[in-house]
């Protein structure tokens, strides 16, 4: 096993992914605390630097790109200054950005997150999560059914900031299934029926449960909420469950529980990107599901290692491996 995972991750090379959603700019500022305010009873961050990275469904391109493959990005950006960082964040890691799409009506998706001594403190959102128009709507169908032929797998990145519309998503699946491929989602409960028929969905816990109707995503429940998923949705499940690692149900009817490979956990941000890109990348390589859950359950106890978005590269997984 441990050679053919191996060979799989030599593979994921120039493998191309398309990945649809709602795209983010995630803004740190950097600081020490080192006092009381006297206006209110709130720290004083004292800023020191400031960073920016891909998130949402970028920070999955930016996993994607991390990890040796080619990312395709399609959503949309605001008329504003966010959306230029954004762009030249992803242009930086060779992801193509001719599908993203300027929506004059909302703003570009930002999450600022402040950080003292590795603690983050406060997050403040600038967003609006009204559906896009019809003429965006349409850019983006027509983006995607003009470019499936040359990917490999479609990821659907959904955060419900209004991107991936009923119209959307459906139009989406029926492109990719016509032409045989491969479609990941990670998804957002309230939009689940939009999901049926795809190859595979990647909820975490709390989502799972959710989108089951069967609250306690606990060790007892978890095979019924999986089995519940994957037979109202005519899909393959992988659960994420952070400590307790992750449970993949195949419509075939195997179940695999696999424990979590992280050592320290720093940050959950951006986990659930660093599982749907990797997912992709193996599935693209020829892996079977078992092969791409355990990969990808790899590279999330890497992820989680690391503060903020910050990606996880081959070298790594393959360092986590030859350790094993």
């Amino acid at each position: 096993m441990k050679n053919k995972l191996l060979k799989m991750l030599d593979n994921f090379k120039g493998k191309k992914i398309l990945v649809v959603g709602d795209i983010m700019l995630d803004k740190y500022i950097w600081g020490d605390v080192s006092r009381i305010s006297p206006e209110a009873p709130v720290q004083v961050v004292n800023v020191l630097r400031e960073s920016y990275e891909a998130g949402g469904a970028a920070n999955v391109a930016n996993n994607i790109s991390a990890l040796s493959g080619y990312a395709l990005m399609v959503g949309i950006t605001g008329n504003d200054e966010a959306r230029r960082i954004l762009l030249e964040e992803l242009k930086k890691k060779g992801i193509n950005t001719d599908g993203i799409f300027l929506d004059n009506d909302k703003p570009t998706t930002q999450k600022v997150r402040v950080i003292g001594k590795s603690q983050q403190l406060l997050r403040v959102d600038y967003e609006n999560m009204e559906h896009v128009h019809t003429n965006i709507e349409n850019s983006v169908i027509n983006f995607v059914e003009k470019n499936i032929k040359n990917i490999d797998i479609v990821v659907i990145s959904d955060y419900a900031k209004g991107v991936l519309t009923p119209k959307v998503n459906k139009k989406i699946i029926d492109i990719s299934k016509q032409y045989k491929k491969i479609i990941i989602v990670d998804p957002k409960p309230k939009h689940k029926e939009f999901y049926k028929d795809v190859t595979l969905i990647t909820p975490n816990n709390a989502e799972a449960s959710e989108m089951s109707g069967i609250e306690d995503g606990s060790d007892e429940t978890i095979v019924e909420i999986g089995n519940k998923l994957m037979k109202n949705l005519n899909t393959n499940v992988l659960i994420t469950r952070g400590e307790k690692g992750m449970s993949m149900f195949e419509k075939n009817g195997n179940i695999t529980n696999i424990p979590t490979n992280a050592k320290e956990v720093y940050s959950l941000i951006g986990a659930g990107d660093t599982v749907v890109a990797t997912i992709a990348l193996a599935l693209a390589s020829g892996a079977d599901f078992r092969e791409a859950a355990i990969l990808s359950n790899i590279a999330a106890g890497i992820k989680v290692g690391k503060i903020g978005t910050a990606s996880v590269s081959v070298e790594e997984i393959k360092k986590e491996i030859e350790k094993s």
